[in-house]
């Protein structure tokens, strides 16, 4: 099921992850209110300051989109030529040519815009339309996640408690209480997991803002603090902060010298973030080794892409805990201690 109903599981699993992590953020807003405050209400509450807060942090993009790509339209001519003049050479002594020739380039534009033969433009008009098909496909696939996300996430916080108990309920007798405290020793190891991938989301964005700010950048602050807090997605965020720097550097220091400042900072940063921050402050908080935090990542991604990488840790986890309980088992068990059981009377 997993494999077939991928694409069609995301909002939903996307929705009870959030359903989980801002669950206790209800149960609070309602001890506040001292159960007063209808759990739908507290719900909505959540879920509004939570979008907020998503805005908020794509808002940081803003200024970079607004200054920057005026001025990118006016430079690509200039960019084309740096890049035909300093890597072409280089990429040439490897046996790859590249040679961009600004002069046929705008003349081959012009002729294409400016094109007559119906032929062409049929074309033309022919690819625009297969574009935007695919595009509006797509558009609307993201549009119809984006609306269905916060509808399951509104009705699993109303409901939670309820989908809670319905589970510990379809447990046989004999089991329920082993699986009550498994469920808490999960739910103990998944905030853990949190609280840790909090820490490095945070430190992560000052270490991105301080090394931006040290290289120059005037809009260090909100690249470096969009990177960091993104990274709750795991290398979409990295991969969108990487090139924002790398947009906003060109234009105001130069292509060289953006290059080298986003090559060195987020370089030390991926591998701060990948060897030692993830592995100590998340995986040892789970009781995961390095290793197997590595591993996790790249196996969940592998199998299931954008929704693997969003549950490799907290699934992980599930998994370690559970491991822990049957190796206890094992390391108890007359197979492994050599001793007969006693006889049935």
């Amino acid at each position: 099921m997993l494999w077939v109903l991928g694409n069609v599981l995301t909002p939903f699993i996307v929705a009870a992850v959030l359903a989980y992590v801002l669950n206790p953020v209800v149960g609070k807003l309602q001890r506040v209110g001292k159960g007063k405050i209808p759990r739908s209400v507290a719900s909505t509450v959540v879920i509004l300051g939570f979008i907020f807060l998503l805005l908020g942090l794509l808002m940081l993009i803003a200024p970079i989109v607004l200054q920057d790509i005026p001025k990118l339209r006016a430079q690509i001519p200039a960019l084309l030529d740096a890049i035909n003049t300093n890597v072409s050479p280089w990429l040439q002594r490897w046996g790859i040519p590249l040679n961009l020739e600004m002069d046929s380039i705008k003349t081959l534009l012009a002729t294409w815009i400016n094109t007559s033969d119906s032929a062409s433009m049929t074309r033309l008009l022919g690819h625009l339309t297969s574009t935007l098909v695919l595009g509006g496909s797509v558009f609307f696939s993201v549009l119809a996640n984006l609306l269905l996300i916060p509808l399951v996430l509104f009705y699993l916080l109303v409901d939670w408690d309820r989908l809670v108990a319905a589970c510990v309920h379809l447990v046989p007798l004999p089991w329920r209480d082993t699986f009550i405290r498994l469920g808490r020793e999960v739910d103990q190891v998944l905030g853990q997991y949190l609280r840790g991938q909090l820490s490095v989301m945070l430190v992560m964005a000052g270490f991105y803002a301080c090394g931006l700010l040290l290289a120059g950048y005037q809009l260090a602050l909100p690249i470096g603090v969009f990177t960091g807090l993104a990274m709750f997605i795991p290398y979409v965020g990295y991969g969108l902060g990487l090139v924002l720097a790398l947009l906003a550097g060109s234009l105001q220091l130069g292509l060289l010298q953006a290059g080298i400042s986003v090559a060195i900072v987020y370089g030390l940063g991926q591998v701060l973030e990948s060897f030692y921050l993830t592995p100590k402050w998340v995986g040892e908080r789970i009781g995961l080794h390095p290793v197997m935090v590595i591993f996790a990542l790249m196996a969940f991604a592998q199998a299931l892409g954008f929704v693997g990488m969003l549950v490799a840790l907290p699934v992980s986890a599930v998994l370690f805990v559970l491991w822990q309980e049957l190796r206890g088992r094992y390391l108890q068990s007359a197979l492994y201690t050599g001793r007969r059981p006693p006889p049935i009377e």
